[in-house]
């Protein structure tokens, strides 16, 4: 985790999560950029999404974090981006998979599906973890 810089960001159901793992990067010394939301007032979970997704594809950042009610809508709308893999996590295994084989550059998580523990252990997980390489290069290659 050496010099990882993170976009993070969440709508109004997965605003507590956010501030939770904004929370455990400031422990890791982490950079981060928080591209909102910043209350619990609604809001548009697309746009968020988007905006992690680009400061990722820019190079801006290393990789993303997108919390929603259930993950789903931000990883539908990040994956439209060319160039982002982003993974829906709900268990420490996937979420090493996703990096390990398929060289996941965004997590997203669902508040209202896992519990908070479970949530800072997938994120720990995900962002410990390496891409391997090898035969998941070319298959990553091939989405690309």
């Amino acid at each position: 985790m050496d010099h990882l810089k993170v976009a993070i960001g969440s709508d109004h159901g997965g605003f507590n999560y956010k501030q939770k793992i904004i929370d455990y990067l400031k422990c890791r010394n982490i950079e981060f950029v928080d591209v909102g939301t910043y209350t619990m007032e609604a809001c548009d979970y697309p746009d968020i999404a988007r905006n992690v997704a680009e400061l990722v594809v820019s190079g801006q950042v290393d990789r993303g974090i997108l919390v929603c009610g259930t993950g789903i809508g931000m990883s539908i709308t990040a994956n439209k981006t060319r160039g982002i893999r982003a993974a829906l996590c709900g268990d420490t295994y996937s979420a090493r998979v996703s990096r390990a084989h398929n060289n996941a550059n965004i997590l997203c998580l669902g508040e209202r599906v896992i519990g908070e523990h479970l949530a800072l252990d997938i994120v720990d997980v995900w962002l410990k973890t390496g891409f391997e390489g090898g035969r998941h290069k070319r298959r990553v290659d091939i989405i690309e």
